[in-house]
């Protein structure tokens, strides 16, 4: 791993694709002048609205939007996950999309979400992600040179199954572009994230969706990085925005020194 300095980003997105694009370019823009050579984006990035429409959207992965991240990583010589993106499936359903474009603009890694949010939370809200997304099979980690990432999605988080075969893969940083509900956002974010950084002596890049996207769709917020040792070193305020953090070889070595608990698995 090489140090790096990472951004992750967050976002109010809503049903203005033109303006969505326009918002989280200029954020990515904004984190680069600070440094940023690693930028993450959150969960449908592109769009927040009627799934319907989120359908008629979709695109193949050559498609506007998903080009247009790549230009921006081209254009910035950066390394850029493109949250999700609604990805087309066949018979008519969507894959939940996440991209890592390199330096040169190439994808380097093309993960499709594998857990569905299908919950009826208790604030009244139901949400049925399977009835429009057909879910991945497959767990990517990517090879850059800073270091090897592993990607997931939102309601991935609560799988630790997931990320302990990306740690076993080589996974040193683990990303996480979501848009976590408020309500469940506000007990379980924070925790989680946290545990899967220490369980799995990785950093974790989460950038996030935040505020009101509909009468019914309410998100949390709280982009955040956090290190090995399971420390939040840097986080987002309410709003759109990003924050911004090294992401240390020396910090990693230590911890996994430390507390080599990867090396003292029994099971």
């Amino acid at each position: 791993m090489e140090a790096i300095l990472a951004a992750a980003v967050q976002v109010n997105t809503g049903t203005d694709r033109k303006r969505n694009l326009d918002d989280a370019l200029a954020l990515v823009d904004r984190a680069c002048a600070r440094g940023a050579r690693f930028v993450g984006l959150p969960e449908n990035v592109e769009f927040m609205g009627p799934e319907a429409e989120k359908i008629e959207g979709a695109e193949d992965l050559d498609g506007p939007t998903f080009s247009a991240y790549a230009e921006k990583a081209r254009e910035k010589g950066i390394w850029l996950l493109a949250g999700t993106i609604a990805e087309r499936a066949p018979a008519g359903r969507i894959f939940n999309t996440s991209v890592l474009y390199g330096p040169d603009g190439g994808r380097e890694a093309v993960y499709r979400k594998i857990h569905l949010f299908d919950v009826d939370i208790p604030d009244g809200a139901t949400y049925r992600e399977s009835h429009t997304v057909q879910p991945g099979h497959e767990p990517v980690v990517a090879e850059p040179a800073f270091g090897n990432v592993g990607l997931s999605v939102c309601y991935d988080l609560r799988f630790p199954e997931l990320y302990r075969f990306l740690s076993d893969q080589g996974a040193e940083i683990l990303t996480v572009p979501a848009a976590f509900t408020l309500h469940t956002g506000k007990d379980h974010w924070e925790v989680l994230l946290r545990a899967r950084a220490i369980e799995n002596t990785c950093y974790v890049l989460a950038p996030a969706q935040v505020g009101r996207h509909s009468a019914k769709r309410v998100t949390y917020g709280n982009a955040m990085i956090v290190d090995p040792w399971g420390t939040v070193i840097a986080r987002c305020s309410d709003g759109p925005g990003f924050c911004i953090a090294e992401l240390s070889p020396a910090v990693l070595a230590s911890v996994r020194g430390q507390i080599p608990c990867l090396q003292h698995r029994r099971l």
